[in-house]
C-alpha cells in the first residue's frame, strides 16, 4: 500500500513531470529519493500513460500544501 506524506512527496516536486512510471522511478533512483518514494513508484501499474503531477499519486497533496503553506505564513507573522 502507498504511503505518503508530505515531505516525501515535496521530493518529487522536480520531477519530469509528465512523466511515465519508469520515467518517476529513474528520477527518483537517480536523485537519491527515500526508498519509501521508490516502493509507492513501483507498486504503480505498469503502462505507458503519462502521470501528471503529484496530485495524480497523490490526490490530498495539493489540499495539505495549501493548508501547510498557509499554517506556515500564519506562523512567521507570529514572530514579527
Amino acid at each position: 500500500m502507498m504511503f505518503w506524506t508530505p515531505e516525501l512527496a515535496q521530493t518529487l516536486e522536480d520531477a519530469p513531470w509528465p512523466a511515465t512510471k519508469e520515467e518517476l522511478v529513474d528520477y527518483a533512483s537517480r536523485v537519491g529519493c527515500p526508498q519509501q518514494i521508490l516502493d509507492n513508484l513501483l507498486e504503480l501499474e505498469d503502462t505507458d500513460e503519462l502521470i501528471e503531477g503529484m496530485e495524480d499519486l497523490w490526490p490530498e497533496y495539493e489540499d495539505i500544501i495549501n493548508e501547510e503553506y498557509f499554517y506556515n505564513d500564519d506562523e512567521e507573522e507570529q514572530y514579527f
